[in-house]
């Protein structure tokens, strides 16, 4: 995409992929709440319910690496295609099934559906965005998948007013599918140039052979070229992947915190539901309103601008957390993570976007996903572990120092491995402060 073009041209980006992850964001949203309850009432535990319903993240997870070498495969927006095609058919075996077994089938399937169609997205607007305005189109992607998954549980609720839980499900198959049929529509874009380029260069190579007097059986003629290996980009990037990874690991682990905590802590404080989730969701829609600033903060100062604050804000309210009372200090506690999680909203995609390889990228993107998908899942498991210990306050700080890992990590390796890290690492790499253009060299 040009550079001096529009922020978000219609059709590859609004179209191409804004309105497919929001329609697909809304039918996951609509299914995740009512999973629990679908299974009590068909019969589970109340841990087996737990169980099924994180399932849905294992999938994410046990798909990643696979979901890199399908991308790699089928390409960005294909790949879209057959997530959403693989969403359909989770949401309705769930909505039909009728059995516990089914229903954890469901979920482990659409979570794999998640996990390519997330990464597909992100290295489609990778190719589609020019790097000095990557991070408010991926952060304004953030706030796109954020927004339907708020979206979501209100049209399922809507729903369930007139029908029983399992018709939750039924919004998610006409959402994947709505998504499905806005990717046919809007067809191929300006970023689908080099995947089609690639594809021609093999015919072209083909015909060519052929025409040199080729074997007649084809044995000699040349395949179309491929990219390389899951394990050969792994290895060429195990140093980035290990070393900027442990940032994406430590921020997951740091945002997925605010997911888990507030409901614990307001539980062990005595707080009842109805307040816990009034707390929830103001702590949401702070998070929400901040994701372009975040962006804008990133394109025209530098990552370290935006994930420094961010993860000291998180950092500061975590463990802030144990002091809380009530609802107003709880309550208080929560717009600080909202906030610090808000001006933090795309980073991962973002650093992910500036280290990847151009040879190898979807790959490069599973691995990167999969790191940020074990700090997310690794967080409620370590709050778990308060009740264990005893001490619930004790876990609750020791998350927040890992923000303080977190940033620590941010200063050792951004400026290494991210030319947009801050305008020191531009100016070095020949650019404007602002990354928008090559460096005079009057200037």
């Amino acid at each position: 995409m040009a550079a001096d073009g529009p922020m978000f041209p219609m059709r590859s980006v609004v179209l191409g992929a804004f309105v497919p992850s929001f329609l697909a964001e809304i039918g996951v949203g609509a299914a995740l709440p009512i999973i629990v309850t679908y299974a009590t009432d068909h019969g589970a535990s109340l841990g087996l319910a737990s169980f099924l319903a994180a399932l849905v993240p294992v999938g994410q997870i046990l798909a990643d690496f696979p979901a890199g070498v399908v991308v790699a495969r089928l390409g960005d927006r294909r790949a879209m295609m057959a997530a959403s095609i693989v969403a359909i058919a989770a949401f309705a075996a769930a909505l039909v099934g009728g059995s516990l077994l089914v229903l954890g089938i469901a979920a482990l399937v659409l979570g794999a559906s998640q996990s390519v169609f997330a990464i597909a997205r992100h290295a489609y607007l990778t190719v589609a965005t020019p790097p000095q305005r990557r991070a408010r189109v991926l952060s304004t992607l953030a706030g796109v998948h954020r927004t339907g998954r708020f979206v979501g549980p209100f049209i399922g609720a809507a729903v369930l007013l007139f029908a029983s839980n399992r018709w939750a499900f039924a919004v998610g198959v006409v959402t994947s599918l709505l998504a499905l049929v806005a990717l046919i529509a809007v067809g191929d874009t300006d970023a689908d140039l080099p995947e089609r380029a690639g594809r021609r260069a093999g015919r072209l190579a083909g015909l060519r052979a052929r025409r040199r007097g080729a074997d007649v059986d084809g044995s000699d003629r040349p395949s179309p070229p491929r990219g390389p290996s899951f394990a050969q980009v792994l290895k060429v990037n195990r140093e980035v992947l290990t070393r900027l990874g442990s940032v994406a690991l430590l921020v997951a682990l740091v945002r997925g915190a605010r997911q888990t905590v507030l409901p614990i802590w307001g539980e062990h404080i005595g707080l009842d539901g109805a307040t816990i989730s009034v707390i929830f969701g103001v702590a949401a829609g702070m998070d929400m309103l901040l994701f372009y600033p975040s962006g804008h903060a990133m394109d025209r100062l530098g990552r370290m601008w935006v994930g420094l604050p961010g993860m000291a804000v998180m950092g500061v309210a975590l463990a802030l957390i144990p002091f809380t009372a009530g609802a107003a200090g709880l309550g208080a506690v929560g717009l600080l993570l909202g906030f610090g999680n808000g001006i933090t909203s795309g980073i991962l995609m973002t650093l992910g976007s500036d280290a990847a390889p151009a040879q190898g990228q979807a790959q490069f993107l599973a691995a990167w996903r999969l790191q940020g998908d074990l700090g997310q899942a690794a967080s409620p498991l370590l709050l778990s572990a308060g009740p264990v210990i005893g001490s619930l306050a004790a876990v609750v700080w020791v998350t927040a120092g890992a923000a303080a890992l977190a940033m620590a990590a941010m200063i050792r390796w951004l400026p290494r491995y991210s030319v947009h890290a801050n305008r020191t690492t531009r100016r070095r790499a020949g650019l404007t402060p602002d990354g928008s253009r090559p460096l005079d060299l009057g200037e």
